[in-house]
């Protein structure tokens, strides 16, 4: 006789096992950034302007009525093209807000239907794919290589390619990207470049936090449950990827965890946000062992910019997700609507 064959997901449920919400929101801890964080950045940018912007933005054959689409690219650090897409509402009386969109850890720009939700309300998105991710992402697919290599070992994934030297760090590229891709964007006739806001979530939030801090031009920041932030007590509390990168990377490389933090230093979360000036929501999830809650609310406190943060009590590192759209929806139609 043959039984039925069951199949069950094991659901794991992570604990509030962060600080209590009245201890988050007044936490604050103490910045050790290196002494020549802004010459750092200031030379990074200064060297990929060196390199011609040279945006590419080639209409994309889509089925969409209300919405163009165009398939972008552009330099990135060290001339590298970086690609993206590009898609504004069709018939806009005169240029329109863009929203910047970077993407989460391990994924690609996927695919023109994925990014509707800002054309839909009225605005432009760009969307900047990360360099050497989407490979393997069946849902989100990637375009985009990583060509800069690096002389040290490193642990599998992108957190420590690099990490022995601030300048050969990868998100040292990932960063600069981020920043230059706001010039693609702003140099578009359909752009109003004195309002571009930058996005994300995860990895995305951290990149779109760094930005915000690095672009005179940016006008207000979205910032989800961001990654790249609190780097010391991220690893020191979490077991979850893709901080264990840098605890396995630590694990066979005892003697190198000055080094290792020293070079975070340049890229922390926690040092952009402080020269953060622009209007900011951030998002925050008091389940989420990826990107633990204070580590968010490190940076969320040391924003200088006028701010609000959304809380999740109950969700991990998914946060508000479409409920979490709809705040963005607002907050962003209040806020260009008075600019």
């Amino acid at each position: 006789m043959k039984y039925p064959c069951h199949r069950y997901r094991l659901e794991i449920f992570v604990a509030l096992f962060d600080l209590p919400l009245e201890q988050l929101r007044s936490y604050r801890p103490d910045r050790d950034e290196p002494a020549d964080f802004d010459a750092f950045w200031a030379r990074t940018l200064a060297e990929a302007a060196e390199f011609d912007l040279a945006p590419e933005f080639t209409p994309y054959d889509a089925p969409y009525t209300g919405v163009d689409v165009y398939d972008v690219s552009f330099a990135g650090w060290g001339g590298h093209r970086i690609n993206g897409w590009f898609l504004t509402p069709r018939g806009a009386d005169g240029p329109v807000p863009c929203v910047m969109h970077y993407i989460g850890y391990s994924g690609g720009r996927g695919f023109p239907h994925d990014h509707l939700l800002w054309p839909a309300a009225g605005n432009a998105v760009f969307v900047m794919e990360t360099r050497g991710h989407g490979g393997a992402s069946p849902h989100a697919p990637g375009t985009t290589g990583d060509p800069h290599g690096s002389a040290h070992a490193q642990a599998a994934g992108m957190m420590t390619r690099g990490i022995l030297d601030p300048d050969d760090y990868y998100y040292r590229r990932v960063f600069t990207d981020a920043v230059r891709a706001v010039d693609a964007a702003a140099g578009h006739p359909a752009v109003d470049a004195s309002r571009i806001v930058v996005s994300g979530g995860s990895q995305g939030g951290g990149i779109a936090q760094a930005t915000a801090a690095l672009h005179p031009r940016v006008a207000a920041a979205l910032i989800d449950v961001p990654f790249l932030t609190h780097f010391r007590r991220a690893v020191e509390i979490t077991d979850a990827e893709p901080y264990q990168e840098l605890v396995r990377f630590l694990a066979t490389r005892r003697e190198a965890g000055e080094q290792v933090f020293r070079t975070l230093g340049y890229f922390d979360g926690l040092h952009f946000a402080a020269r953060g000036q622009v209007p900011a929501l951030y998002s925050v999830a008091l389940m989420d062992d990826i990107c633990p809650p204070s580590t968010v609310f490190a940076a969320y406190n040391h924003w200088q910019g006028p701010k609000e943060i959304t809380v999740w009590p109950w969700n991990r590192h998914e946060g508000g997700q479409g409920y979490q759209r709809e705040e963005q929806l607002r907050y962003l139609h209040k806020l260009l609507s008075a600019s």
